[in-house]
């Protein structure tokens, strides 16, 4: 049954903070003494307007401490620009990362939020010398510049989805290569007629993610996981979601509990493989 109520999303021991990082986590808090399994990502991870995300499946399941480390829309720029992250990951057994998409980090282009990567703060001189006809004063938010820049629709916008990629395989390979301990790759890859639409010319989640960049990660990797999921206005899981009045439309747009449920049971297959 829906949590209909003005207010968040979520309650509020939900969001926690652990040692120096400024990034919010799934709460409550855990200790953090003693083994665990660290499961690092973005609001899927986190378990937006789901009362058991797939973390917390998972410990059931595994019958071993798994931390939730999910943090909301955040991408590669707060996972990997983050080094008590990296530090709470090394305490850790092993660790699953969701893969982000390839537009909440700054580049060469442009520059994004430090912790909400999805927020578009200035473009570079670079960006303004590829592009010296747009007006970015109006552009905050990073799918609403690929959009804009996708509109022109001439070779410069392959030089700029170039570099994303590029420095998404880059940055987040160094920060694999600095996890000491076993890492799951969770690639999760949003499908259905009603995510496609709204996602636009630019593609659902993750976006600009193709083989080729996931193939550059496996090498730091014990185990990578892709699984097609759907959103739950289009999975029929909308009705077993918390959110408040004003919330439905967003809840429409995140995986639900029936999905995350999937998630944490071929998460335990890929981890009771690797023992």
């Amino acid at each position: 049954m829906s949590y209909h109520q003005t207010g968040a999303a979520v309650l509020e021991d939900s969001v926690c903070q652990y040692a120096a990082s400024k990034l919010r986590f799934r709460g409550p808090s855990r200790a953090l003494d003693g083994s665990y399994l660290a499961c690092i990502g973005g609001d899927e991870t986190f378990g937006r307007f789901v009362e058991h995300p797939y973390v917390a499946i998972l410990e059931g399941m595994l019958d071993r401490k798994c931390v939730n480390f999910g943090s909301l829309l955040c991408g590669v720029e707060a996972l990997c620009g983050d080094s008590t992250l990296v530090g709470l990951a090394n305490k850790s057994d092993l660790c699953v990362l969701q893969l982000p998409g390839a537009l909440g980090q700054s580049n060469r282009f442009y520059r994004v939020h430090p912790r909400r990567n999805d927020r578009f703060l200035s473009p570079t001189s670079d960006l303004l010398t590829l592009y010296p006809e747009v007006d970015f004063t109006d552009v905050h938010f990073v799918r609403h510049l690929l959009g804009l820049l996708h509109s022109y629709s001439d070779a410069r916008f392959e030089i700029v989805t170039h570099e994303l990629r590029k420095k998404w395989v880059e940055t987040l390979g160094v920060f694999l290569q600095a996890i000491r301990p076993p890492v799951v790759l969770l690639n999760l890859q949003f499908d259905g007629e009603i995510a496609h639409e709204v996602a636009g010319p630019l593609g659902c989640e993750p976006v600009f993610v193709d083989t080729e960049m996931m193939e550059a990660l496996r090498p730091y990797s014990a185990d990578v996981v892709s699984m097609s999921v759907r959103i739950s206005g289009e999975s029929d899981e909308l009705e077993d979601m918390l959110f408040g009045t004003l919330q439905q439309p967003m809840a429409e747009h995140m995986i639900g509990p029936a999905t995350h449920r999937r998630i944490a049971e071929t998460l335990f297959r890929s981890i009771r493989d690797l023992h």
